[in-house]
């Protein structure tokens, strides 16, 4: 199976971008500051969000098939919460947060939005995630409805735009493991939804 890459944009929606080759090999590992750096040069040359998640996630893609040792700095998920995140970098007043993720089979996410751009590349284990889009009503400011879902597997990215709301379940009977990179988060538009009870709360 080919490794696929996955964008969904502000409304929920998902799109299949074209596999992309990895670039050709350098001539020296690709590692984690390597890639810190190329990142922050897209985000200073880019300023559209879409545009920026083209150019980031081969990069992703490189990262993680040079610096393999990335893949395995986790934590074991904590048994009441079900899930772990391990920071990799997360310097102040740097717009990037490094992080992988796991989870324990069966666990669910709350229904969440990031409030920056996003891109999650699946390591081990199947996750499928559920994409909402808000659909606001006189009565229901923070009302939200299911219009898709998508099954990662290892060796699969998915680029998320600020807005995109979702949540995540791991399948399977082994725990999934994600490395995560995000943008700069602005915690004041990043929500927990209840599409039972149509409310939101700052995450």
């Amino acid at each position: 199976m080919v490794d696929q890459d996955w964008l969904v944009t502000d409304d929920g929606q998902v799109q299949a971008w074209s596999h992309q080759s990895l670039p050709q090999k350098r001539a020296q590992t690709y590692r984690l500051y390597r890639f810190l750096t190329e990142v922050e040069d897209i985000l200073v040359a880019t300023e559209q969000d879409q545009e920026r998640l083209q150019a980031i996630h081969p990069l992703v893609r490189e990262l993680l098939t040079d610096s393999a040792w990335l893949q395995f700095e986790v934590q074991p998920p904590d048994p009441e919460r079900g899930w772990s995140v391990t920071m990799l970098y997360d310097e102040p007043n740097f717009p990037l947060t490094v992080q992988t993720v796991v989870w324990l089979p069966g666990q669910t996410s709350s229904i969440h939005n990031h409030a920056t751009w996003g891109v999650v590349a699946l390591v081990n284990g199947q996750e499928k995630n559920t994409f909402w889009q808000r659909r606001p009503s006189d009565d229901h400011s923070h009302r939200i409805e299911t219009v898709g879902e998508l099954i990662l597997n290892p060796g699969d990215t998915i680029s998320l735009m600020p807005e995109a709301i979702h949540c995540v379940e791991a399948l399977g009977d082994e725990p999934t493991i994600s490395f995560n990179i995000y943008g700069l988060t602005d915690y004041q538009a990043r929500y927990n939804f209840d599409p039972i009870s149509h409310t939101a709360k700052l995450f």
